[in-house]
């Protein structure tokens, strides 16, 4: 969080949209990137359904934004998800669960390179965007991430509904299907596994067969994430809460030891002052909330 009166120079990743993230979706702990497009996509859907703004003020439009110079669109489009109800829940669903997989799994203590590769990503739809006349590029950009950890999990077993099972790489073409089943166009998945199939050859395959690597992150990009924000896993915090726990416990059972010692050595007569004293030390234990 940002003081205002503090004199030393505080990393943008800690800016409030973390307070912001918890308050919307209370219990969600998110990485630095996944929790500004999380707050960003819902703040942007919901001031749609309330009217605030509507679609036709985000949405991607090529000669909007290079004749008219409605730059924002560049990015605005990536953040709406269409109406808030049933489709919207699904499209979050996916966002987070692909985009924090992602940034606390193989982009973990790399954020900047992370964030890269959602603007290579956008770039590259937002290039493809106008060829096949696709207004929101939200959910596509969200499909390519899923390409990309299906690519970089290709031993990850997975199952559709309980009917049959399949491997991560897989995930891309069965949500297709699936997609297309439902009478949805493929163009919107199609154009996110082509972003992610860029990247994933740009940054996985390419640099071992040539020893170079094209999608280097920059260091303007890198100069942002000064120091990553550590992610602690829940298990860890929840180990971390019982051994405070069984430490308080020991300290108390020691205290209690040593009421005992100091009762016998003053004899049957002095019980009343160690007891008092073994009283006041469980009343000034710390207390929790």
């Amino acid at each position: 969080m940002v003081h205002a009166a503090s004199d030393k120079a505080v990393p943008w990743s800690r800016f409030d949209a973390g307070k912001l993230c918890l308050s919307i979706f209370p219990g969600l702990q998110l990485p630095i990137i996944t929790r500004y497009y999380v707050t960003l996509s819902f703040l942007t859907t919901a001031a749609c359904a309330l009217e605030i703004i509507t679609p036709f003020n985000v949405y991607f439009n090529a000669h909007l934004i290079f004749k008219k110079g409605e730059l924002w669109r560049l990015l605005t489009n990536f953040f709406f998800f269409g109406n808030l109800g049933l489709d919207f829940v699904f499209h979050m669903f996916f966002l987070v669960k692909y985009c924090k997989s992602l940034e606390e799994g193989s982009f973990r203590g790399r954020s900047a390179d992370f964030l890269w590769m959602l603007l290579f990503g956008g770039t590259l739809l937002t290039v493809l965007a106008p060829f096949v006349s696709i207004e929101f590029l939200g959910s596509s950009l969200t499909f390519m991430m899923v390409y990309v950890w299906g690519r970089r999990h290709q031993y990850v077993n997975l199952s559709f509904l309980g009917i049959f099972n399949f491997t991560a790489p897989y995930l891309p073409w069965v949500l297709l299907a699936f997609s297309v089943m439902l009478g949805s166009s493929p163009k919107v998945d199609l154009l996110g596994m082509v972003a992610g199939h860029a990247y994933y050859y740009l940054e996985d395959v390419y640099p071992r067969i040539s020893g170079r690597r094209p999608l280097k992150t920059p260091g303007f990009i890198q100069a942002l994430f000064p120091v990553d924000e550590p992610i602690r896993p829940a298990a860890e915090v929840v180990m971390q809460q019982f051994a405070a726990d069984l430490l308080h416990q020991q300290q108390q059972g020691d205290a209690a030891g040593i009421a005992g010692e100091q009762q016998q050595q003053q004899g049957p007569g002095a019980a009343g002052p160690p007891a008092a004293t073994h009283a006041q030390a469980v009343d000034d234990r710390p207390h929790t909330d």
